[in-house]
């Protein structure tokens, strides 16, 4: 079978690595779908008719990296055989649910994806996932059409992106470098004493050495500023250290506190601790569980309403699309139906970053894919 060709795929010299109770909160009679935020609780109500509806798939080209995508289909549908029953967020079929998409249909749709994916690699044939006609044959296309509860409705998604920064760190506080990235000792993580702590107390130096709860954290390493900001913002810093070794640190949990939209981000209070990884993670509920994502394919949204695992087809130009697959989130995603947020890459700086961004646009049409009930050919 296709899937034993895995190992093979492997020895391609690429990487394979792979709370909250809710159900899906329907209306009853009147339709409605009740929108949560990341916590569970009830944000707004829409009908799901409003967010997606039965489209034709437009007329342009597919791109793709297909090796880096084929990595991320791979751990994300590990992600739901490994983790989904512990896991009642990726249980949820969302807004799509009431629209007769149930979570098997998403991970029937990542295997088709995968089985498709590896036979064209493997037989160095042309990429099918690429071909119009064969995405209109084998799919249900729907359109997402952006939606906020305010009322003021946008024509297309809101399309942010987001990057690894490579900064300079230090092992030990040096000159400017003494904003601390902090993990959790393995054995207080269960007391959730790092809760009562804002970003700004941790800023002003509630772990410093002395302090109550100093000896339950482990500095891992010390940012400028503006390197710590960074982490923050993003989820993965990749940090260089003066004897050119090299460290990838990702978040681990945070402290409870949501994440506030038109605050600074530099003024917010919710704050991340993280831990050392091997490889860029998105979404999971521990940092052993985090999805191995790839820049290019890696679309970051509202896991708890749109759902992990979701292929879209997205704008990137007149004609021109990009197939990508929700593998991450964050708290700007929460209770938001309204926008996506595109893994541009890994950049030495800011402007090296929005240099790349100019090629993409700012709002895009996007369409949710879902393997239709016919055959492989």
């Amino acid at each position: 079978m296709i899937r034993r060709q895995y190992a093979r795929f492997i020895a391609l010299g690429l990487t394979m690595t792979m709370t909250f109770g809710w159900g899906n909160r329907l209306g009853g009679a009147t339709g409605l779908y009740t929108v949560v935020d990341e916590f569970g609780r009830g944000r707004y109500q829409v009908q799901p008719h409003q967010v997606f509806q039965d489209q034709s798939l437009p007329i342009g080209t597919v791109n793709f990296d297909p090796h880096a995508l084929l990595i991320v289909l791979i751990n994300t549908r590990r992600y739901f055989r490994e983790y989904g029953d512990q896991d009642k967020v990726v249980q949820r079929s969302g807004v799509l649910g009431a629209l007769g998409i149930q979570v098997s249909d998403v991970t029937q749709t990542l295997d088709f994806l995968i089985d498709v994916l590896l036979e064209d690699l493997t037989q160095a044939r042309p990429l099918r996932l690429q071909n119009p006609d064969f995405l209109r044959q084998h799919f249900r296309v729907l359109g997402w059409q952006a939606y906020r509860p305010e009322g003021n409705r946008l024509p297309q998604l809101r399309l942010t992106k987001y990057a690894v920064f490579r900064h300079q760190g230090r092992r030990r506080p040096q000159g400017d470098y003494v904003h601390a990235l902090y993990q959790i000792k393995d054995e207080w993580v269960a007391d959730e004493f790092y809760k009562k702590y804002t970003k700004q107390d941790v800023l002003a130096g509630a772990f410093a050495p002395g302090r109550p709860d100093a000896h339950k954290v482990q500095p891992l390493v010390y940012l400028t500023r503006a390197g710590l900001e960074e982490a923050l913002l993003q989820g993965t810093i990749l940090v260089q250290f003066p004897d050119r070794t090299t460290g990838y640190f990702n978040v681990d949990r945070n402290n409870g506190i949501a994440f506030v939209p038109g605050v600074s981000p530099w003024e917010q209070q919710r704050y991340w601790y993280f831990r050392e990884v091997d490889a860029i993670r998105g979404y999971g509920q521990t940092v052993e569980s985090k999805i191995a994502i790839q820049p290019g394919v890696t679309l970051a949204g509202d896991v708890w309403n749109v759902g992990l695992g979701r292929v879209v087809l997205l704008e990137q130009g007149p004609g021109q699309w990009l197939l990508g697959v929700i593998a991450d989130t964050g708290g700007a995603f929460s209770a938001n139906l309204a926008q996506l947020d595109y893994l541009a890459g890994i950049f030495t700086n800011r402007q090296e970053f929005w240099t790349y961004n100019r090629r993409l646009p700012e709002y895009a049409a996007a369409y949710v894919l879902v393997k239709a009930n016919k055959g492989l050919k």
